[in-house]
């Protein structure tokens, strides 16, 4: 478990920072090809400008997110407001993930592949971080 626990955290918190600091710094309009078949060139300039200005936004939050988890890697596994706060904002993304699911419907399979993906890891971290917690969310010896 202590394996996979890592390897679901590097590879989440690798993917978040990639995809945030792309999206919010190198090329969110190439974001918006590839993952919604959508050329925002095609849009109005009021629509298109705002669009990505919120995308770059939320693609910002992500990376801060995933920085913020890089540096505190330690933490999120042994002090238990750490370890609570990083689960919440991932089961965060997976609920939002499951609500879009069911409000607008099927999403395309990198989307599922995501969804998936991001569910098992949280389990397996959650699991694998009852093992370096005690009940006071203090290192176990």
């Amino acid at each position: 478990m202590r394996r996979l626990g890592w390897f679901f955290l590097y590879t989440y918190i690798g993917l978040v920072i990639l995809a945030g600091f792309w999206g919010a710094f190198i090329s969110p309009a190439f974001d918006f090809r590839f993952l919604f078949s959508l050329d925002p060139a095609l849009l109005g300039t009021f629509e298109r400008v705002n669009l990505i200005s919120q995308y770059r936004f939320l693609r910002a939050i992500e990376l801060g997110f995933g920085v913020f988890a890089l540096l505190f890697q330690y933490e999120i596994f042994h002090d238990k407001k750490f370890n609570q706060l990083f689960l919440f904002i991932m089961f965060s993304g997976i609920l939002a993930r499951i609500v879009s699911f069911f409000a607008e419907g099927i999403p395309s399979s990198l989307f599922l592949f995501f969804l998936i993906y991001e569910g098992v890891g949280w389990m397996v971290i959650y699991r694998f971080s009852r093992s370096t917690l005690n009940c006071y969310g203090k290192v176990q010896h």
